[in-house]
């Protein structure tokens, strides 16, 4: 007898739709009191705001009502140019859970990249912060779908024509707008790749992919948040989704402390202390300041209470292995994962279980960590074949999953990167038998040197466990014999010569990847998305000042 197709037999489960609706009545259901700390752009030193997600709803169907007024109808784009504070948790909620689009704009992009993402977005709606103010104003002629921009946080007679401020919009509202329940494929937000290479290009998500994700990182195994966690979110709002937290918190019921623009270690250090934060994520730059600031401090008389943290969840570029032992010697569990903008962050992470205080669980620790659940992984040869999940056998890695992009906004640029159902990461690296990912380096970024690669996530690792190493980015630099070699660039607390680098890496790498070209700089040049810009480390080599 032939089997029965799957289709031929539905189940008999009720067919409803995963959308943002589902997550926002959950969290008026259930986590209405969970609280919001949130510090103000316009006070970034000021106490932080307190209120409740059941607030932030109440206000968050108010401005959906309000943008429904101004014409904005669900598949519409509307824009946001904001720190992270509960004003953008309110625009999070109210746009996507009234069907239109989030367009989560990056203010670090180059005045160009922000024009190009804005317009190719489409937004009809802008709201920004003050302070972004000028920089649409200056744009406004090369945006012909905005009709309107909002401001946070302005009084009336701050306002210029087409400006309304943003409590007055809510104001306005007599009758909120509950979320709306749509299609689960219906796309919710776009978010809007760095650009290291021509255009940003937009990853438009889906209301389902946003909803399995935050189900999938609420695990034990991944995130590890729960209702009884206070959150910190360093990664911007407008990143990959701020890593999904808003998502998570509100579904989990974690509390959420939104720290508005200011990222200086002191800043961080007093929202640590101020609201008990338990967990905390953000790029390793971030938490490279913290770490001198509580060192420096230590023996004062104003220490850095930071003994409610229990996670740091570190990402964006490789954590060192020394910033981990650091913060593990304060009792603090320091894991990273990995993700992209078109996967959503979380796609690998170590796992508790992993973080044994041995040889084996270092490892683990400085791995990508395993695979998050409803992702697959792949490593695939130069020519496209699946490669041995040994663990050693290195491969550019591929993904694919509900939570992956398909297909890039309206556009045919980047169809190079999805192949047979896959999505190219552009990282190379290896996969063994238990899902374990280990990352050596970017495609693009590897060093190849007489033939043998170098990792320059490894060398960069090796260097910054020298005491005096706060940063360092290894890049390759064309070589007529060997094709090429790394050259580093460091940053350091005091004087270090060059010689002192190259011992201190003698024996932790192999001798062949040491450095010919040690550049001691002070500082290094990041893109939009806080990662090293190494393409303009290689022109500083091409072009020497």
């Amino acid at each position: 007898m032939k089997p029965l197709e799957p289709a031929s037999v539905p189940g008999l489960m009720m067919d409803v739709d995963l959308n943002i609706a589902l997550l926002l009545r959950r969290m008026r259901a259930i986590h209405h009191g969970s609280r919001v700390f949130s510090r103000s752009a316009s006070r970034p030193g000021g106490p932080s705001r307190q209120t409740t997600f059941g607030a932030v709803l109440d206000r968050s169907e108010r401005l959906a009502a309000a943008l429904a007024r101004l014409g904005v109808q669900p598949g519409d784009r509307v824009g946001s140019l904001a720190w992270n504070t509960q004003e953008h948790l309110e625009i999070y909620y109210a746009v996507m859970g009234m069907g239109a689009v989030l367009h989560t704009a990056n203010p670090r992009l180059h005045e160009d990249q922000l024009a190009y993402t804005i317009d190719h977005a489409r937004d009809t709606v802008l709201i920004v912060e003050p302070g972004f103010r000028s920089r649409i104003e200056g744009l406004r002629h090369r945006l012909p779908h905005l009709r309107q921009v909002v401001v946070i946080g302005a009084a009336d007679q701050d306002l210029a024509p087409g400006e309304i401020g943003f409590e007055d919009l809510i104001a306005q509202v007599r009758e909120p707008m509950a979320p709306v329940d749509v299609d689960e494929r219906a796309a919710a937000a776009l978010c809007y790749t760095s650009g290291t290479t021509g255009n940003p290009k937009g990853v438009l998500y889906s209301h389902r992919s946003i909803v399995l994700h935050a189900l999938s990182m609420a695990g034990h195994d991944v995130f590890r948040i729960s209702e009884r966690d206070t959150v910190l979110g360093l990664v911007p709002l407008f990143h990959a989704l701020g890593w999904g937290l808003p998502f998570v918190c509100g579904l989990t019921g974690a509390d959420m402390v939104l720290p508005g623009p200011n990222l200086a270690p002191e800043a961080v250090a007093e929202l640590i202390s101020e609201h008990r934060v338990t967990w905390a994520g953000g790029v390793p730059t971030v938490w490279m300041d913290l770490l001198r600031v509580i060192h420096e401090r230590a023996s004062g008389s104003s220490p850095v209470d930071s003994s409610s943290l229990q996670t740091i969840v570190g990402g964006g570029t490789a954590v060192p292995e020394a910033l981990m032992r650091a913060y593990a010697a304060l009792g603090i569990d320091f894991v990273q994962g990995w993700g992209m903008t078109e996967v959503f962050p979380g796609a690998t992470m170590v796992t508790p279980s992993a973080m044994a205080d041995t040889d084996d669980g270092w490892r683990a620790r400085t791995s990508a960590g395993r695979i998050s659940p409803l992702y697959e992984m792949r490593a695939v040869a130069a020519d496209g074949a699946e490669l041995f999940r040994d663990g050693n056998t290195v491969g550019e890695l591929e993904i694919r999953g509900p939570m992956v992009a398909g297909a890039y906004l309206d556009s045919d640029v980047g169809a190079d990167r999805f192949h047979d159902g896959w999505l190219r990461t552009g990282d190379v690296g290896t996969i063994d038998a238990n899902g374990w990912v280990r990352i050596t380096d970017r495609l693009k970024d590897a060093i190849k040197s007489g033939g043998e690669w170098i990792s320059s996530l490894d060398l960069e690792s090796a260097l910054m466990a020298h005491p005096s190493v706060r940063e360092a980015a290894v890049v390759g630099r064309p070589d007529e014999r060997w094709g090429e070699r790394p050259a580093a660039f460091v940053v350091t607390d005091g004087t270090v010569e060059t010689d002192e680098l190259r011992d201190h890496l003698t024996g932790r790498v192999a001798k062949w990847w040491i450095p010919d070209d040690f550049r001691l700089v002070e500082s290094i040049p990041r893109n939009s998305t806080g990662k090293f810009d190494k393409k303009t480390l290689r022109e500083a080599l091409e072009n020497p000042a």
